[in-house]
């Protein structure tokens, strides 16, 4: 199974949206106003191949319902609903205001998109990625694990899991993508699997800020063999330091007598306070 951030096939797409405040609004509505009300005018650039192709969508949003929009592409303002329609209506017959519209794709959108792209389209961020067993019900035996990818950016991102080479397409999950609030993302890919002594584990990860994909191992181990290698790692943190207190012990008979037990008045003084 292969996660991946949807995005269109064959292009590099995008879109920043923001509230244009230094747009010209033709108007708040078509209609007389009601005491209190919501008006909304928000900009929204799309982007393909970076500045190759631009369209600007500008919506007038009134009570949070989209009642028109302008739609670059068109060249026009095209109404959603029945309280739109005055207003396209009345603006699509005022040439100075489409051109003005028009030339915001230039002004706006591709200004923009050149101001901000240093850190914003090509900022990259390799991913962190880790591999770990997870515990289910069954004490004895790990049978979900657990690929964890984290800290990167832009958010597409391709993760796979293979058992002995090949790649395991049933049993995968993950979480959703998450944003850190730090411009970076994570997101969890699970297996759940049936692991057999000696069988190799390998997580995938592809990301644009990757000249080669990483790939983490994990190999399945028996208990008898886990077993045996927790005890060789306490066997020989004890013999070091067993080792460290025989290295003492031969270093200071070499010396001779301990340093309270050495002739002089500081000697005798700690001699006798002990």
């Amino acid at each position: 199974m292969r996660v991946t951030v949807p995005r269109n096939p064959g292009t590099v797409a995008g879109v920043v949206m923001a509230v244009f405040l230094v747009l010209r609004i033709p108007g708040a509505h078509c209609r007389d106003a009601p005491k209190n009300f919501v008006y909304q005018f928000k900009g929204m650039c799309y982007f393909t191949n970076g500045t190759e192709r631009v369209r600007l969508v500008a919506r007038q949003i009134y009570n949070k319902e989209e009642i028109l929009h302008f739609d670059s592409d068109l060249g026009k303002f095209v109404a959603v609903t029945e309280l739109g329609q005055v207003c396209a209506e009345t603006w699509n017959t005022q040439k100075d205001l489409l051109a003005e519209f028009r030339a915001y794709v230039e002004t706006l959108c591709r200004h923009n998109y050149k101001e901000t792209a240093s850190f914003t389209v090509q900022r990259r961020v390799e991913p962190t990625v880790t591999v770990s067993p997870a515990s289910t019900e069954d004490p004895n035996h790990h049978n979900l694990l657990v690929c964890s990818v984290t800290n990167f950016y832009p958010r597409q991102v391709k993760v796979k899991w293979f058992r002995n080479q090949q790649e395991e397409t049933a049993g995968v999950g993950f979480t959703p993508l998450t944003q850190n609030g730090d411009w970076t993302y994570q997101i969890h890919v699970m297996l759940e699997t049936k692991p057999q002594l000696g069988d190799v584990y390998v997580c995938r990860v592809d990301h644009p800020s990757l000249q080669s994909p990483i790939t983490v191992e994990w190999r399945a181990q028996s208990e008898s063999a886990q077993s045996k290698t927790r005890s060789g790692i306490g066997g020989f943190v004890l013999g070091l330091i067993f080792l460290g207190v025989g290295l003492f012990v031969h270093f200071w008979d070499k010396r001779g007598k301990a340093p309270w037990e050495k002739k002089g008045k500081a000697g005798a003084g700690l001699k006798s306070l002990c």
